[in-house]
């Protein structure tokens, strides 16, 4: 796609299929092809960049005009990967193309790539094959590199081979690790230090939010976390416990000598396209130090409000709640049920020049244009609260605090919302109207709440169900009972339960979604707040003004196919 350089026969027939083909403006259109001839750089590249159209819609595009077919999926399995031991993996991913040839027979072969003028580079890639001649299909960049990836992981063994390698030259492997010259060489031969590059990579590929290194009497336990569920990756032997965690520690530039005291430490990496944040957690336990690694992919946009899944209703009335001029919105739920996400988000959709936006976060995730962010530091006592105190002093028009953890932040987030300022925050509680309850109870009053609330929004994630292994089921009554499921709900709705395939890992599930819960605080239910912080007193009257209950909510996506009344059950409480 890089390669498609400017020149006017390919950018008429290029405008014409697009015009032809998808409502997007001429005027811009043209304004970006007119720039791309004038930088001399690729229609595509900077078509995108500009989101005039989505990478499919430009390879649909090309497939038309190089009557070349365009395919959604690569399938690996069955694949000869014996051409990885000649074709070095940077010119593959270089070039954005991955040949497939099948073990068997003279079974036709194809040759995905990503732009279809790299001619020189495909047939480059021929001649070092030398086999028979392959059919060109265009693919995506994320699924030919995704291909080029398992082919490679496959040849290079996995981390159960390396462990075996470990095992059985262990005297070697330690007195490597007694060379600490050995751990900072990332091109070294190591065991270890390949061990550990293969856990992290293999993670990223299997789409893990964090990495567990837990040691226990007589093993040593390597998990991961894949859409909220923690899977075993791999046991090594108790004995490289040290050496893994000194490595661990030496890219995270932490003191590996210090072993008695909690440290905190960062790593960044890049696999392929992936620019990886990893913030890496060490505690000392009964059997040595335990690491939790926390991987953030940079390289993800950010999801914006329209992405989440919402019910219709629920959009419409977080889109009108979040133009206030002022007030708080708190966002609430457990650790990790992706309330930081929503707030950037929420953030990303009324940033605009006319507005002066801060945020103090604990730590800041993602880099906003336009936004000034602060990174809590305690260490110099620049706490929530006394960064929003002087916040408050910045002319702001939006507060974003990562969190309310205390009296103080809570009175000076109360005192900011009621003189003019539209201000953000999380709490973890468990649902909507328990939030009221929690800011009560550490001291504020309950005519100010009434009057600085605008909304509650409680939200959990539930795994997505795989498109490509789900199946329909008939479910038993107790558990449609379990998820208060009635003949309303049920007439005629289709159930699905997760199977497992190569493409979700096993587990029946890929990716995740959120489900909401919007306690919006109108002049009823000010009055209720004022009279009472119970609670369920406050749910009781929300929902009987007319709010969808996080399990509710979770039951519509289930309905739509889209989850498992398991998975609800999962993340929502009775």
């Amino acid at each position: 796609m890089l390669s498609i350089v400017p020149g006017s026969a390919f950018r008429a027939v290029l405008e014409e299929r697009i015009l032809h083909t998808f409502s997007v403006d001429g005027a811009l259109l043209d304004e970006v092809l007119n720039n791309a001839e004038t930088q001399g750089v690729p229609y595509g590249g900077l078509l995108l960049k500009r989101k005039v159209v989505s990478e499919n819609q430009f390879l649909m595009v090309l497939a038309e005009i190089y009557a070349m077919k365009r395919v959604d999926t690569l399938d690996t399995m069955g694949m000869n990967g014996s051409f990885t031991s000649a074709i070095p993996i940077q010119f593959l991913k270089k070039h954005y193309m991955v040949p497939l040839i099948p073990l068997t027979g003279d079974a036709p072969g194809i040759l995905a790539v990503n732009d279809p003028c790299a001619l020189q580079a495909a047939d480059d890639l021929m001649h070092r094959l030398d086999c028979r001649p392959l059919t060109k299909v265009v693919a995506s960049r994320g699924l030919i590199l995704s291909a080029i990836n398992t082919f490679y992981d496959m040849t290079r063994g996995s981390a159960e081979a390396l462990v075996q390698d470990i095992e059985e030259s262990g005297s070697d492997i330690l007195a490597d690790m007694e060379e600490t010259a050995d751990l900072l060489d990332d091109t070294s031969e190591s065991q270890i230090i390949r061990l550990v590059n293969h856990i992290i990579s293999q993670s990223i590929k299997a789409r893990a939010s964090d990495i567990h290194i837990e040691p226990y009497q007589d093993s040593l336990n390597v998990r991961y976390r894949v859409d909220g569920i923690l899977y075993d990756l791999l046991t090594p032997p108790r004995w490289i416990q040290s050496a893994l965690i000194s490595r661990i520690k030496v890219m995270a530039k932490l003191n590996i000598a210090e072993k008695r005291l909690p440290q905190d430490g960062r790593i960044d990496v890049r696999i392929g396209e992936h620019d990886v944040d990893i913030r890496v957690s060490t505690v000392p336990t009964t059997y040595g130090e335990r690491v939790v690694m926390r991987l953030l992919n940079k390289s993800g946009s950010l999801l914006t409000l329209s992405e989440f899944g919402m019910s219709s209703a629920n959009y419409a009335t977080v889109g009108r709640l979040i133009k206030n001029p002022n007030g708080i919105i708190l966002i609430t739920g457990p650790t990790g049920s992706g309330k930081t996400t929503s707030l950037y988000a929420i953030i990303t959709a009324i940033n605009s020049p006319d507005k002066n936006i801060i945020t103090i976060e604990d730590p800041i995730e993602y880099q906003l244009k336009g936004i000034g962010q602060i990174q809590v530091n305690r260490k110099i006592d620049l706490t929530f609260a006394r960064g929003l105190r002087s916040i408050v002093r910045q002319d702001p028009d939006v507060i974003l605090v990562g969190e309310i953890r205390d009296r103080e932040t809570a009175e000076i987030a109360v005192q900011s919302a009621l003189t003019g300022h539209l201000v953000f925050s999380t709490l973890h509680t468990n649902d909507s109207s328990s939030a009221i309850t929690r800011l009560v109870d550490i001291g504020i009053e309950p005519f100010l709440l009434s009057s600085a609330i605008k909304a509650i929004i409680a939200q959990r994630l539930v795994r997505r169900l795989c498109p490509q292994c789900k199946v329909p089921f008939e479910p038993d009554l107790d558990l449609l009972k379990r998820a208060g499921i009635n003949g309303k709900h049920s007439n005629g709705a289709l159930y699905h339960r997760a199977v497992g395939c190569d493409a979700c890992f096993q587990t029946g599930y890929k990716g995740r979604m959120a489900i909401f819960e919007v306690l919006e605080v109108d002049e009823y239910l000010k009055g209720v707040m004022v009279k009472t912080s119970d609670a369920n007193l406050i749910k009781g009257e929300a929902v009987h003004q007319g709010m969808t209950t996080l399990r509710d909510d979770g039951i519509d996506k289930v309905l739509q196919g889209m989850t498992t009344i398991e998975e609800v059950l999962r993340v929502t409480h009775a």
